[in-house]
């Protein structure tokens, strides 16, 4: 559903969510009526041009993640939210959460099954994750599809504890057609796709398997044309040290992706038949990792709510970008994500503001600038996935920034005050009516939702961080400007941003996140996680 509020001509200068007056709130006007208008015009476009030049400078070395320029981002995020005297989360001087990361070169790892050898990639495996070790077995535990659900288990009766586990794509049927699972045509998260493949290894992972071997024909060619090639490609991660990740305790049991090929010398059934067994097999899997281990930051900081401070708003960006070129170019990420940043930054003042005229918000608001971004959504999914500062049950929404201060020259009509929203409507229905009202009553910004579509070649809802907060059934909104020329080259500098567009668009994230902390209930969950 799109709306369209073209109310302003295409091209003039856009005055901004409510009055067009940019003067700081009064520090005197203690009395000051609680209207969100009043702060939002505290986000003026010439303080977000102001930071903005200097966070997406040269001196910042393209804020590549792990490098000094980097360090010097989240030096530079800290000061700006010790200026404005809003505390971090985790107390005292400490603004960082510390991401523990590796760089970790393609692994060596040969499969042996019955006498026969088999190496990575063609028509064989590809290793999505694992340490060095050599895993023996005698038998392998074939657990069709590795689904389980309410009602329906592929590991009834089965033990799996310390064993290597066979799964295949998809998920069971009835005679019907209907799914097991579902009782429709429908099927669930299980049935095919990225989402999919990672919830059955979790699941495999959770029941003690000691490795997991997952066919699935129709993903496997992307993956190992991914792995082969750019894995080891000379202008690749091979040359800069090894693939970047989150470091592996080794306590998690290796993945593996198989073609058909594989899976047939375990078990040559395997195609047609989808009753779990024990199957004999000599196996012998040997992997061996030379990995680099490293720290990088998400930066944090906290205005605590004065009647709901248990609930969570969370407001994030990335604050990383690509770094420099091998000519020592560099990539100042002005509008991916500087603009997302500055933001973010911007926002918190407004909200700071409010707090000093006794209007904090109700509920509490982290503003989340994380890491690693670039290299696989790695901040926001150690904060998901690993280190929640506060308890993921108890956060309410997630508005992430991500590329605000351009146009798309792909956008041939409409008013030039635009912004993608993606993901408002795939989890509550509550949050896309909030984000319509509060656009309706204050901004008049066209919500455009091109790429909210779930058929998207672009597939833009899992490329940003809110992913990891939405696959976690937090509701989400995504904020975008769409692509452009000067996307992840080193002509994305600061003075291409169009800044009366910046502010709007954060003023229209400020509102939202406004609502979303002061209204009297939480926002419902009423739609089943969207997966890929």
């Amino acid at each position: 559903m799109k709306s369209i509020f073209a109310l302003l001509a295409a091209g003039l200068l856009i005055t901004g969510c409510g009055p067009s007056a940019h003067n700081k709130v009064s520090k005197e006007k203690n009395n000051a009526p609680a209207d969100p208008v009043v702060y939002a015009e505290t986000i003026t476009a010439d303080e977000i041009k102001d930071m903005l030049y200097v966070y997406a400078s040269d001196e910042f070395e393209g804020r590549e993640t792990g490098e000094p320029g980097q360090k010097k981002a989240v030096e530079y995020l800290k000061a700006q939210y010790q200026s404005m005297e809003i505390p971090s989360p985790l107390k005292g001087d400490d603004y960082f959460q510390e991401v523990p990361l590796q760089k970790r070169q393609v692994a060596k790892t040969t499969i042996t099954i019955n006498d026969r050898n088999f190496a990575p990639f063609d028509h064989q495996f590809c290793l999505l994750g694992g340490t060095t070790q050599t895993i023996t077995a005698s038998d392998v535990v074939y657990a069709g599809y590795g689904v389980e659900s309410e009602g329906y288990s592929d590991y009834k009766d089965l033990d799996v504890k310390d064993k290597v586990v066979l799964i295949k794509a998809g998920e069971a049927k009835n005679e019907d057609g209907t799914y097991v699972t579902t009782g429709t045509a429908e099927p669930t998260k299980w049935s095919g796709g990225r989402q999919s493949m990672f919830s059955k290894r979790n699941l495999a992972r959770d029941k003690g398997a000691r490795a997991i071997l997952l066919m699935d024909e129709a993903i496997f060619p992307r993956y190992a044309t991914y792995y082969s090639t750019i894995y080891n490609s000379s202008t690749s991660y091979a040359s800069q040290g090894g693939r970047m990740s989150l470091k592996d305790n080794g306590k998690n049991a290796p993945f593996f992706l198989v073609d058909s090929v594989f899976a047939k010398v375990i078990y040559d059934k395997i195609v047609n038949d989808h009753t779990p067994k024990s199957i004999t097999a000599n196996l012998t899997i040997d992997i061996e990792n030379s990995s680099k281990d490293f720290t990088s930051e998400n930066v944090v900081a906290f205005i605590e709510g004065s009647e709901k401070p248990d609930e969570i708003v969370v407001i994030s960006a990335h604050l990383d970008h690509v770094g420099v070129d091998e000519n020592k170019e560099v990539f100042n990420g002005a509008d991916d994500d500087g603009s997302g940043t500055v933001a973010v930054v911007e926002i918190a003042e407004a909200f700071k503001e409010a707090q000093k005229n006794g209007h904090g918000p109700k509920r509490s608001i982290l503003f989340l600038h994380v890491t690693g971004e670039e290299k696989g959504l790695l901040g926001s999914k150690y904060y998901t996935d690993m280190d929640p500062i506060f308890p993921l049950e108890n956060t309410v929404a997630n508005l992430n920034i991500d590329m605000i201060g351009r146009v798309d020259p792909k956008r041939k009509t409409g008013d030039r005050n635009y912004v993608y929203l993606i993901g408002s409507d795939k989890l509550s229905t509550e949050l896309h009516n909030i984000s319509e009202d509060v656009n309706l009553k204050y901004c008049n910004v066209e919500l455009d939702y091109k790429y909210n579509d779930e058929n998207d070649p672009n597939r833009f809802y899992y490329r940003s961080d809110h992913y990891n907060f939405a696959k976690n059934n937090i509701p989400v909104i995504f904020y975008f400007n769409g692509t452009h020329d000067d996307y992840h080259k080193i002509t994305d500098t600061p003075d291409k941003i169009e800044y009366d567009l910046l502010e709007n668009r954060a003023r229209l994230v400020f509102h939202t996140a406004w609502e979303l902390a002061n209204r009297d209930e939480r926002i419902v969950v009423d739609k089943a996680e969207a997966s890929e």
